[in-house]
């Protein structure tokens, strides 16, 4: 905490030392979405560069007056959380004066930028983002008040916790840990009881594009056990894209890939090829929209499918067919055939790229 007081002492000394020389306070945060600041690295996936290039947001400008002095203001309500050992989520600093801040996106905008420009983890500004994910299996820890949490008893989901950093005690006798994109197939695995049947095993689901909570607890899980990550996706640009946030990070938070990446994660299911192996009936399958061709063409082009020629057949296959299919296609099979046979055989014969 001394430290993110510190950052902050430093950022407000700078803006005092303008004023006091008669020139426009500046404050300069790193360009976060430009790829050209992002390397790839196989150990860590997507990092932002050492001498990146950076914006300016100046007081003086007209364009950016604004978002200069909502940077301040939010520095100032970190400074207060971190000197009294208080917590807020981004909404609660959003509902403290939605009339200035405008929208929830320009808070979250905001603290990426201050958490980039003071080179500190955003848990560190004190600032939690709202958990949406959900965890179930054999894993039990407690959490920073000490609360004890078993999901292995739980015929429901727990969700992700707040404060991935503050859990400890961790045990499990899992052998292998499943990301799931959607809710509703994370729902049914539950529902015929997935992780008892072929083996111990942890189910996560970050509802789609995952939060950086979600994120953290798939890394911290990695770091405590070591045993192997598979992903369940729908067999669509959008479901590629987001196994690779999960894998490789995000430009938009590749100055943090360090906490967020695991670089080991595999991919399950559901592959393009497999589609044409179960015999998918055509008309089961979606047809490719303009923006899903855009997507796809933006993957192929990104440095770490390069290293991955096994992703890259199974991608341009998607792109010649330009057909798509969600998990939910299996159950034209047999309703329970996703967990009886599709994931069952996958895991017993290596069926993962």
């Amino acid at each position: 905490s001394s430290e993110v007081l510190k950052g902050i002492e430093n950022v407000i000394q700078g803006v005092f030392q303008s004023l006091a020389q008669k020139k426009a306070p500046v404050l300069t945060v790193a360009n976060r979405t430009d790829w050209r600041n992002i390397e790839f690295k196989d150990s860590v996936g997507l990092q932002m560069i050492p001498g990146c290039s950076t914006k300016q947001i100046r007081s003086d400008c007209p364009q950016s007056a604004r978002r200069f002095a909502l940077m301040l203001k939010i520095l100032s309500m970190i400074y207060k959380m971190v000197q009294s050992n208080t917590y807020a989520t981004k909404r609660d600093i959003y509902y403290s004066d939605t009339l200035l801040f405008g929208s929830q996106s320009v808070v979250d905008q905001i603290i990426n930028d201050i958490s980039c420009m003071l080179k500190i983890p955003r848990r560190s500004l004190h600032v939690l983002s709202t958990t949406k994910g959900f965890v179930a299996g054999n894993l039990s820890y407690t959490e920073e008040d000490g609360t004890k949490v078993n999901c292995t008893c739980s015929a429901t989901a727990v969700t992700v916790p707040s404060n991935v950093q503050g859990i400890k005690n961790l045990t499990s006798h899992a052998k292998f840990i499943l990301i799931v994109e959607k809710d509703a197939t994370f729902q049914r695995l539950l529902d015929d009881d997935f992780f008892n049947k072929v083996s111990p095993c942890i189910m996560i689901t970050g509802k789609g594009v995952p939060d950086l909570n979600t994120r953290l607890l798939v890394r911290k899980l990695w770091d405590s056990f070591q045993i192997p990550i598979f992903t369940l996706m729908d067999a669509d640009p959008h479901g590629v894209e987001i196994m690779c946030v999960y894998k490789y990070g995000s430009v938009s938070m590749s100055f943090e890939a360090h906490h967020l990446t695991v670089p080991s994660i595999k991919w399950l299911g559901l592959l393009p090829s497999d589609l044409k192996r179960l015999n998918i009936s055509k008309d089961a399958l979606i047809p490719f929209t303009k923006q899903d061709e855009n997507k796809l063409a933006s993957i192929l082009r990104r440095p770490y499918i390069a290293c991955q020629p096994l992703w890259k057949k199974e991608l341009e296959t998607m792109a010649a067919s330009k057909l798509k299919a969600e998990i939910q296609v299996l159950t034209s099979l047999s309703s329970d055939y996703l967990s009886r046979v599709y994931l069952p055989n996958k895991l017993q014969f290596r069926g993962w790229l």
